[in-house]
């Protein structure tokens, strides 16, 4: 799926679930993405990681598991859960604003391979 898809259904999904009946508040969206990295930042420190595919593979050999059999590897309120509620908060926003996130990221990151390193920064 391409940026601009996922953007999209972020934001249909969205509205479909009232976040866009009232609220258009555009700071207060921004701050929900500050949250689910919050929340991300909180998994790490309980070490609530979602089993990687390298890991998977394994318990699959280890167990024969059927390549049919129901992947349940995802966890809620993982890492990897609340990184992805954060691209989804961004994706939803981003299709309101109108905002071709797609093409804003390929010319940032040209941009970038020009800077120095750490952006001239100490960290």
């Amino acid at each position: 799926m391409h940026l601009k898809e996922l953007c999209k259904q972020a934001h249909q999904i969205a509205k479909s679930k009232g976040f866009w009946d009232k609220n258009k508040n555009i700071p207060e969206k921004i701050m929900l993405c500050v949250t689910e990295l919050a929340e991300a930042v909180e998994a790490l420190r309980k070490n609530n990681r979602q089993i990687s595919d390298k890991e998977w593979s394994k318990l699959k050999i280890t167990h024969l598991c059927n390549e049919n059999t129901f992947d349940d590897r995802w966890t809620k309120d993982s890492f990897e859960d609340e990184i992805c509620d954060t691209f989804i908060r961004l994706a939803d926003l981003c299709e309101y604003m109108n905002i071709d996130i797609e093409w804003q990221i390929k010319k940032k990151m040209e941009y970038n391979k020009n800077r120095e390193k750490l952006h001239g920064k100490k960290f």
